[in-house]
């Protein structure tokens, strides 16, 4: 099965996964959450390249996770703010915050 077909597919997780399952994604909502909105802002926070960083705000934007407002005219610029179904994600960033701090501690170098 192709990563695309998950949207058509019957199980919800998989429906899911097909928005926000891919690298990168899960991060910029989550950088959402503590308040970035800025295209420059979340390249500085990920350090993901601007390519894959304007694809996934598109993808993100197209379903309705993410609203791109204009907050300059010269030059143009965006902010991108979550929306209502963006901020329903909370629970789960949560759910994955508290599992990733039970099961993959931070491991701290020998030194």
């Amino acid at each position: 099965m192709k990563w695309d077909d998950l949207s058509e597919n019957y199980c919800p997780v998989a429906r899911t996964l097909s928005i926000v399952g891919d690298r990168w994604t899960l991060l910029i909502i989550r950088d959402c959450f503590f308040g970035l909105s800025k295209f420059s802002e979340f390249q500085n926070s990920l350090g993901i390249t601007r390519h894959l960083l304007s694809e996934r705000l598109k993808r993100l934007v197209e379903a309705e996770i993410l609203e791109k407002r204009q907050y300059q005219d010269r030059p143009p610029r965006d902010e991108y703010v979550l929306t209502a179904r963006g901020r329903d994600l909370a629970d789960t960033l949560h759910a994955l915050k508290k599992w990733g701090r039970t099961h993959m501690p931070v491991r701290r170098s020998a030194g």
